[in-house]
């Protein structure tokens, strides 16, 4: 099951929000940019950055992740290690809302999302 439509604007409008606010400055933005994406029950929130060899071509890095458990009414938090999968975030495996989700991300805690 996804998202109500009212959910994903809640959703798209907090998140927004909070990647506007980790963006690097204007003049940055061509090396490295913040962005997020919505499918289905999962909110994504990843870097991008010109490939090191291809500058023309970009490359995304998942930062954060976070899936919404309809049962259970909360969200599961993930994040990226460097075997590309997605694992729980053990300091804080479930939030409340997006809003903790967020919360639990701008925190890192352990440096598994920002470094």
């Amino acid at each position: 099951m996804t998202l109500s439509e009212f959910g994903i604007k809640r959703c798209e409008k907090l998140v927004a929000e909070f990647v506007e606010q980790r963006r690097p400055p204007p003049h940055l933005r061509a090396k490295l940019d913040l962005a997020f994406r919505i499918e289905g029950q999962s909110v994504e929130i990843y870097s991008i950055r010109p490939h090191w060899r291809e500058k023309s071509r970009t490359v995304e890095q998942s930062i954060a992740k976070a899936t919404y458990n309809k049962s259970k009414k909360n969200w599961k938090v993930f994040w990226q290690r460097a075997d590309m999968k997605w694992h729980g975030y053990q300091p804080h495996p479930e939030a409340a809302s997006i809003e903790e989700f967020l919360e639990v991300v701008r925190e890192d805690s352990h440096c598994c999302f920002f470094g």
